[in-house]
């Protein structure tokens, strides 16, 4: 699975790349002719997006994001205003209604709400004519209902990227029927939470003794917070042999995690998500075992192209998965240097 969702992701990017370039050499949807070389870098000028990196300013996995958007919106023209959510579904519905009220081109929105939460203010965006794309976490009834008109999704197969890690740490550490392992994700939320699941199903395929605790809001906005939890777990469960964390601001967490609960960066495996300067460091000292990549830069950055390609071109909305597989001790040196700039 590895190889397949790195050559998904590989291949639709070049695929992608592939694609504006034609479109330059050819015609606009008018039938007149393509910018010329010195505008075609700006073909998207003067669009208005409202574009969701996902978490706090400046967080773990959402500055990436923001880094990516932020870039296709210096490449391409577009006007991008951004919103920070915190992670938070109710936050997201409430700036997504917002958002409307703008009257952009388009939206580029976390899924994490849910088709439920979203589906009557999609509807309302589409009706008033502004393109709607998701990243990240998909919105499936959305995208099959809109995407001849520009409904996308950028991100992971999220229940096979939960499935890939769990399968890979019980295969990297070792792990044997009757083990236990802890999972620290997100069941509540409709289809985040299938990452979660995914996890879960691998780990007890395995054999394993999983037990669940849900990311509290407190901690979902601020992996600090959930210190505590941490160590009244390890405290009450010894035995324990591996952590997955389903959030990427917990994973690059799992060294204060593991030194407050009094436990040296062997002594319990830490499996989680995402690529950040703090989660490499875990890794090289330790303290992390694996994470799944999910290039989340690309998370930010084709979302904008996808409301520009549809509002501009009027193309249909494109399935991305950016999941690129898995990344431990062995293979991570050489990402080090973009990952110092936040873009892997």
């Amino acid at each position: 699975m590895k190889g397949s969702l790195r050559i998904v992701a590989l291949a639709t990017v070049a695929a992608l790349a592939a694609l504006l370039v034609a479109m330059f050499l050819g015609t606009t949807d008018k039938g007149a002719a393509a910018p010329s070389s010195a505008q075609a870098g700006k073909w998207c000028a003067g669009q208005k997006i409202v574009f969701f990196p996902g978490g706090p300013a400046g967080g773990v996995f959402a500055v990436n994001v923001y880094n990516g958007a932020k870039q296709a919106a210096k490449d391409l023209g577009a006007n991008v205003q951004y919103v920070w959510s915190n992670w938070d579904p109710a936050t997201m519905v409430s700036q997504f209604k917002s958002a409307i009220a703008m009257k952009p081109a388009g939206i580029a929105v976390m899924g994490h709400p849910g088709d439920a939460a979203l589906d009557p203010w999609i509807n309302q965006a589409e009706k008033k004519g502004i393109i709607v794309t998701s990243q990240n976490t998909e919105l499936p009834k959305a995208f099959a209902k809109y995407q001849a008109k520009g409904f996308g999704y950028v991100g992971q197969n999220l229940y096979n990227s939960g499935l890939l890690l769990g399968e890979s740490a019980v295969a990297q550490l070792k792990l044997k029927k009757g083990d236990r392992a802890m999972v620290w994700g997100l069941l509540s939320e409709p289809t985040r939470g299938l990452r979660t699941k995914g996890a879960i199903d691998a780990l007890k395929k395995a054999g394993l003794k999983v037990d669940y605790i849900e990311i509290n809001a407190a901690t979902n906005a601020d992996p600090t917070a959930g210190t505590p939890v941490f160590t009244a777990y390890v405290t009450s469960h010894p035995d324990v042999k591996l952590v997955v964390t389903d959030h990427g601001g917990l994973t690059a967490t799992a060294q204060t995690y593991l030194t407050a609960a009094h436990k040296g960066p062997n002594d319990i495996g830490i499996a989680g998500f995402d690529l950040n300067p703090a989660t490499v460091k875990a890794i090289q000292g330790g303290w992390t075992d694996l994470i799944l990549d999910q290039q989340e830069w690309l998370q930010g950055y084709l979302p904008i192209v996808q409301v520009c390609m549809s509002k501009v071109y009027k193309f249909a909305g494109l399935y991305i998965d950016t999941g690129s597989g898995i990344i431990n001790k062995s293979n991570v040196g050489p990402l080090i240097p973009l990952i110092n700039k936040l873009i892997r």
